[in-house]
């Protein structure tokens, strides 16, 4: 049986057997500090402990295959267009100028912005496999059930859950969509046209769109039939308690985010740490 694409699988593992709620002030913590931090050292590290983590969670490349080529093709754009929009922002951040080679007048690349790209791009490949370790090992209703206890309202939180069961039934609904009309005759192989394949993955969205404006009205219309929102608490079936493991990540999260801020503010003296100097 092929492995379910974004979709949570239960398993057992230090780090699906946290709280959604500890995952989640892991995840805010430790996507701050990065996304704080522009010193390329830290930011590394992150990116290290963020794959060994991802190595724990046990997850398959074949869970995550297109959202892998997604996220590598919006690497390599970023990286390019950074470039050609403003190529000289590097030696405006770091004030010096130790150029490499000239494309032309305009385009002169120097140590200066390659640092400060490479940086950037880090900070990506960074955050993405924490998103994905959120996203693919957290069962959505004991997530929802963290979030109410600590206060937050459960329709908001059930909303939540809601949302994120959602992802994975739509990438089946569109992959049976994009296989039932492949059956008549649509092709989206290499051999047609981009125009033509563009317009093929247009055919098979509208019916995916109408089958979620249905779904949609099913479950809103079996939510009101169960008195749903009638009153202002609610009980979880499924519900976790925080365990020593999750006081233990939710305090290493922790202590990342202070050293992303310490680093920033007492050691380099701002945001960016400057190697030219």
């Amino acid at each position: 049986m092929k492995d379910k694409i974004f979709d949570y699988v239960e398993k057992d593992n230090v780090i699906y057997n946290l709280s959604g709620l500890s995952k989640l002030i892991c995840f805010i913590c430790m996507t701050s500090a990065v996304m704080y931090s522009y010193d390329i050292r830290f930011v590394v590290c992150v990116m290290v402990i963020s794959l060994g983590f991802f190595r724990l969670a046990e997850i398959k490349l074949s869970q995550i295959k297109m959202m892998l080529i997604y996220v590598l093709i919006f690497l390599g754009m970023n990286f390019v267009l950074t470039f050609l929009f403003n190529p000289t922002y590097g030696t405006e951040i770091y004030g010096t100028t130790h150029e490499l080679f000239r494309i032309n007048s305009r385009f002169i690349v120097t140590a200066e912005q390659l640092v400060y790209q490479i940086t950037k791009t880090s900070k990506y490949a960074s955050v993405v496999p924490l998103g994905m370790i959120f996203l693919l090992t957290t069962n959505p209703s004991e997530f929802a059930a963290s979030l109410n206890r600590v206060g937050i309202s459960y329709k908001g939180t059930y909303a939540v859950s809601l949302t994120l069961r959602y992802f994975p039934d739509t990438a089946r609904d569109y992959n049976d969509i994009a296989l039932a009309q492949q059956s008549r005759g649509l092709d989206l192989s290499k051999k047609e046209k981009l125009g033509t394949r563009i317009k093929n993955v247009i055919n098979i969205c509208v019916p995916l769109i109408f089958g979620t404006l249905d779904r949609i009205e099913m479950i809103t219309n079996a939510m009101d039939l169960r008195g749903f929102g009638k009153h202002k608490k609610r009980t979880w079936y499924v519900a976790k308690t925080l365990k020593r493991n999750d006081y233990i990540a939710i305090a290493f999260s922790v202590v990342i985010l202070a050293a992303a801020l310490v680093l920033g503010m007492a050691v380099n003296g701002s945001r960016f740490w400057n190697p030219f100097v």
